[in-house]
Parts: structure tokens; sequence; C-alpha cells
């Protein structure tokens, strides 16, 4: 997708010039350069080339599958190095091999203040120092002692134990700890509210939780007498060290003390000795207990071996090139998110160091960072990083609407080097002068030294993937994974810069299709199969914990002993063994004239247009027509309004009635440039006032909307939008 050009024509001329004359001098020595070293198989050749090389076929030759990735046609590959097969050794080779390299990094508060808004709200600024590091060696002694620590206070292997706590290096500290010892970690999303927290810990028999002060104090506290199995509250924060006001038969307890306990030669653990009350897990050992962020009702807990996690990783750093120890990660997702844990274990396992941020610190311009001050993006400068497509739509929003704001110089200079960069990479030729001369100051709000984006969590617009192609000047792999699969399914090839598809099956797995004939898609459709998506593998997890009804509907094994998920995904297989998401069961509705609306597909359409920050398309079986719930982009709203004369706060804006006009117009022409069809545009909406976050409940922490939630939460507008009222 090109950006409009409305241009000068000397301007024009002058630019395609300098162009001209730059690959003239560039060619001969590109050129010898190619001929000397020979063809390049990553990015050599035009984008119909490297869509024609082949990524993944069909094992059994059928239309169905299952396909699997070239290089792993014979056998799936289940580890990255011999013998390490527990999660717990992947730690300790990483530590024997890169002693002395940084592993987790902090940065150091120095200050904190209240700072008030020309509305009238108050926010937290911080001010930031540099990052302080541990080891590898010294986060193995750290989890070792914590480890040792939890088991003095009565903590058993294979009996459960919980984290909830926020993204941050006690975070990883803890988890190795409880695989080095053989305790099942159970994950809960910070953002959960009190009822699925309490369904957590009770379902799972918790008797020990590790959490943070805040969450402690601001969720975990006002249920504790709803858990009555609960005795030990492990505080991962130094402060304070004792703890009043809390149920008889619970002690609280500093995760620094409970690692000093564990440092006593009376427990056993006299590092660098391995500690004599360790039991090593077994590949088939539960890892992890992943509650899910349940964006379809009550959180489900998915149990995952050390060997469902191994493959999952190996599976995704094979689609990585050139990862090593001289990588550095950003950590800001959640944890108890697939992602998030499965990325930071693929860094571990190859030495790379992981600096914490959040989104609240993320870059210089994010919520919490005190003006003039520097985000961590700036002081990490990471070499990787992983998104969730609700954060990459809001990077190229916001430098979309900067580019807006340029003189027309600028502007015009800008859409010349973005529109001939996207030509070079359709060649598969990289653009350095363009990159240091017009995309540098883009690229720095990343840090600048970003080489790899890994896109998941829910399907990133083609819009959005070639703006971070571009301005970024790195790849982006999207990917396409679930808690039930380790978060290993495809990852794009990063040099394959067509959008919208995600890549061809991991090294560890195999995908088939499965005819869905009530939604009309078949394997034997032209001019590609399509089906349900079912992932088949090692990565596969062992079902969903204390829910044997829900494992037999969702998990099958075949004749040959193969493990299956089945994923509830539509999608389709193209000439060259990519996978495209096409459709999701849940999202699919009939219309009472009997059209059926695939509510993701309208979605995803429509949050390409500029006033929208977020859209919840619905639709009734019983109705004729598709609503929707839309949140607003402040910028274009307010500039709509004052287009229109229309004068108010931003909720009276929001519940204006005019305004919900005037929005559904720009709507319906962005859906009908999209090629919607009539019945998907939605013909009536509801503007919201208020952002859906995690926070809110109406999103899950990846960003997915919690569809359940938003009928509850806009019943009134849904009765409003459909009775006429």
């Amino acid at each position: 997708m090109k950006l409009k050009e409305d241009l000068n024509p000397m301007l024009l001329l002058l630019f395609h010039l300098m162009v001209w004359i730059y690959t003239s001098i560039t060619f001969l020595p590109s050129y010898l350069l190619s001929w000397i070293s020979g063809p390049d198989p990553g990015f050599g050749g035009s984008e119909e080339d490297r869509a024609r090389r082949m990524k993944a076929r069909s094992v059994s030759g059928s239309p169905e599958g299952p396909y699997r990735a070239v290089s792993s046609t014979k056998r799936l590959v289940t580890s990255m190095h011999l013998g390490v097969d527990t999660l717990d050794k992947v730690f300790e080779y990483a530590a024997q091999r890169f002693p002395y390299r940084d592993c987790l990094g902090t940065r150091e508060v120095i200050s904190e203040e209240d700072e008030r808004q020309n509305n009238g709200k108050v926010f937290k600024k911080v001010i930031l120092g540099e990052y302080r590091w541990l080891s590898y060696e010294e986060t193995h002694s750290a989890a070792s002692r914590l480890g040792s620590g939890l088991s003095s206070l009565g903590q058993r292997p294979k009996n459960n134990i919980a984290i909830f706590c926020e993204t941050r290096a006690e975070w990883i500290i803890a988890a190795q700890a409880c695989f080095m010892y053989n305790f099942p970690l159970v994950t809960l999303y910070s953002t959960l509210g009190g009822p699925a927290i309490a369904h957590g810990l009770n379902e799972a028999q918790v008797t020990h939780i590790i959490t943070s002060r805040e969450l402690l104090e601001t969720r975990l506290k006002a249920i504790l007498r709803e858990v009555p199995r609960l005795q030990h509250i492990i505080v991962v924060d130094n402060t304070p060290t004792t703890w009043l006001g809390y149920p008889r038969g619970i002690s609280v307890h500093n995760m620094s003390a409970v690692q000093e306990l564990g440092a006593k030669p009376e427990n056993g653990n006299s590092p660098p000795i391995k500690p004599l009350s360790l039991k090593q897990p077994l590949p088939s050992d539960i890892a992890v207990i992943m509650y899910t962020s349940g964006s379809t009702g009550i959180p489900k807990g998915v149990m995952i071996s050390h060997s469902n996690i191994i493959a999952g990783i190996t599976g995704m750093a094979e689609r990585i090139p050139n990862l090593s120890e001289e990588d550095t990660y950003i950590g800001y997702l959640p944890l108890a998110h697939v992602l998030e844990l499965s990325a930071e274990l693929v860094c571990v396992s190859h030495g790379c160091r992981i600096g914490y941020s959040s989104p609240q610190t993320l870059a210089d311009q994010s919520t919490k960072i005190k003006k003039g001050s520097k985000g961590d993006t700036s002081v990490l400068q990471p070499t990787l990083m992983a998104a969730v497509p609700e954060i990459m739509d809001r990077i190229y929003k916001n430098v979309m609407t900067k580019v807006e704001e340029m003189n027309h110089v600028q502007r015009t200079l800008f859409t010349l080097a973005y529109n001939y960069k996207l030509e070079q990479l359709a060649k598969g030729y990289s653009t350095p002068l363009c990159d240091k001369l017009v995309f540098r100051k883009v690229r720095s709000l990343l840090g600048g030294r970003t080489r790899v984006l890994l896109s998941g969590g829910a399907p990133l617009s083609a819009a959005t993937q070639r703006f971070m192609n571009v301005c970024f000047c790195c790849p982006v792999g999207q990917g396409y994974g679930l808690t039930e699969t380790c978060g290993a399914g495809t990852i794009s090839e990063l040099w394959d810069y067509s959008t919208g598809r995600v890549g061809g099956p991991l090294v560890c797995c195999e995908i088939k299709l499965k005819d869905w004939v009530e939604g009309g898609y078949r394997s034997t459709d032209k001019p590609h199969p399509r089906g349900e998506i079912l992932i088949g593998g090692p990565n596969v997890t062992m079902g969903y914990y204390k829910n044997q009804a829900k494992n037999q509907e969702d998990f099958c094994v075949d004749e040959n002993g193969q493990r299956w998920f089945c994923t509830g995904d539509i999608g389709e297989f193209h000439d060259d063994g990519c996978l495209k998401i096409i459709d999701r069961k849940k999202d699919l509705v009939k219309l009472q004239a009997g059209e059926y609306v695939s509510l993701g597909k309208v979605e995803a359409m429509l949050k390409n247009c500029p006033l929208v920050d977020n859209i919840c398309a619905y639709a009734n079986s019983d109705e004729t027509y598709v609503i929707g719930f839309v949140v607003p982009n402040q910028k274009q709203l307010l500039a709509l309004a004052d287009q229109y004369r229309i004068r108010g706060s931003w909720e009276e804006l929001c519940n204006n009635k005019a305004m919900e006009e005037l929005v559904l117009k720009v709507i319906t022409e962005a859906a009908l440039a999209a090629q919607l069809e009539r019945f998907e545009i939605p013909r009536k909406i509801r503007l919201s006032p208020e952002p859906w976050t995690p926070e809110t409940g109406l999103v899950t922490d990846a960003f997915k909307l919690k569809r359940k939630e938003l009928k509850t939460h806009y019943q009134a507008d849904i009765e409003r939008m459909y009775g006429g009222k």
C-alpha cells in the first residue's frame, strides 16, 4: 500500500533525478558484490520470486495436509541441544556457556512525582536511571536460592505454586526456581479480576503464591478469605519487611528473605554445589499451568510440560536469523502470556540479555515518562522486540498523524522516500540512504538498533506491517500460535515481505485443515485449500487442567499417536506453503437473510481508518444488519467536530447523535474502499469515550476483544440500535 502522492512536479523530478544518480553510483559495486558472493537464498530476487519458494509442503500430498516446513518433512524437531530436555537444563546450559554475560536488567527509579494535567487529572511520572544487570551466573544462583527457600517453607515437588506479578526480572527468577525444583508454576494475569484470581488459585489448590507489593495490596488482599488453602505469600519487592493485617494462617515474606533462608547450609544449598533437596523434573512433567486471559468467560488453565515448551521455543528460534548472545531483548508484554514467556525463554537459551520495561515507560513519549527524560527503548536500544498488533497499530497511527502535521516539503519527501523504499523492498533491495536520511528519527522511537520485530496475539494489518518494514528498517515476523500450542505454530520468514500471511509451519509442528462444511470452507476449495486449522506436534500441550469435557472437544490423538489441537480458526494454504488466517468459527455470524458475516474481518478492515482506535463489530442472527462499538481517535474526532462546529466535552461529543452519524459516514467510506460487502458494513454505531484496556475488562492482556463482556457492557446500546430507539 503506497502513500498518496500529491506532489509538486519539480520536487518529484528532483527526487527521481537524485534516486537515479544514487542508483547509478551504487549499482556497479552492488552488482559485483552479488556476482562474487552468488545468489542470496534469503534476500535476493523479487517478492514474486520469494513467494514462489516453498516454505512448507503437504507430506501426504493431499490438499488438507498435514503441512510441514521443508526442512522437517521427515521428522519434527523437539529440542535445540542433545540432552537439554527440561527447562532447568536449558537455563543451566546458558549459565555454563555465558556465566558472566548480562542476563536480566532493571532500570533504577531515581524519582517519582505527580503531574497535574490541563483537565485536572493527575498522572504519576517517573525519572529512571540506567539499567542494572544480573549476569547469567547470578540469575542462576538467585533462582537456586529461591527454590531452596520455597522448599524450606513447605513447597513440595509436583505441588502447584502460583505467580501473580507484573513483567519484571523477579518473574523469570521465580519461574526458573520452580523449574529447578519441579514446582508446577500457575500463571495468572496481573489484570484479572478478583473472582478469576480466586478461581485459578482454588482450582489449582495453591498454598504458596509469588506476587508484588502493589498487586498484593490492590487485588490479592481483598480475596484472601476466598482462598482457604493459601498459606505463604512471597513478595518480590524489598520493602516493607513486616506485613500486618493479614488473615490468620497466612504468612507474608520478602523474596530476599526466602532466598537467604534457601542459602543456609542446613537447607543443602551452597552454590555452586547443586542443592541436596533438588529433584529434577522429567520432560513429561508439568512446567506451567497457564491460565488464559478468559476472552470467552472463566479462564482455563492450560497444562504445559517441559518438553512442550522446549519444542515450541526450538521452532521459534529457528525462524530468527543470527540469534546470539550479542542480542538485547526488551520485555514488557505480560509474562503470564505465552508469547512473552516463550520469547524470553528463546532469548535465555541463546545467551541474549533481557531488559525489562512496561507499556507506560516503553518510549520517550510514554504516559509515565517525565517530559524531557528517556524511555526504556532509548536507553536499552534493543535488537529484538515482540509486540501485539494493537501496540503496532498505535505506533503507526501516531507517526502518520505527525506526518500529516509536517509542512508540505517535509511531507512530500517522506511520502517519496516511503514509496521508493516500498518498491525497493519488493525487489529485494535495501535503501541505506533513505534509512539514514529519512527514517532514522522514526527508527529511534524503538532505540534505533531493532533488527527483528515479532508480531503475535492477533492478525496484523497489511498497512501496519508495511509501515513497520519501511519506517523501522527491520523485518516484521508475523506469527500464529495459541497457549494450547505453546505459542508456536507459524512465523513468516523475515525476508518475506508479503502481507496478511503468517508464514509456514515451524519445524516443531505440522498443520492440517479440517473441512468446516457449515461455514463453507473445504480443503477442495479453489484456488487454495481452506478449513479449520489443526496443529499437531510435540509443542501441543497436555490439555486443560481439570476440564476433561473441554479436552475431548479441543484435543485429539490420531492413529499415529500424534496429538492435535483444534484451533477454531479458519485458514488457507498458499502454493508456497504459507498459511493465511481468513476467519474464526466464533466470529462468524449468520444474518437473518442468510449472509455470513466475519466480525473479525470487518474489525480488521475498519481499524485501518484513522478515526478508529478500536472497534467491535456485533451482529444478531435475528437481525438484518451489523452494528458496532467504536473507540474513536481523540485527535481525529476533535478535528471532525471542529470542522462541523459541534461543541462539547469529550464525553458529550461521544454521546452526540450528530457525531455518531458523521463517524458512521467516514467508517462507511473506509469500508467501501476496503471492498467490504454492503451487508458487512455497520449500519449503526456507538462511540465510546473510554479506551478499552485490560484494566476495563473489555479486552484481554493481548488486547483481544472480550465479546461477551463487550456485549454485556453495551447491552442498552444494542437494544437501542436494533430497536430503533
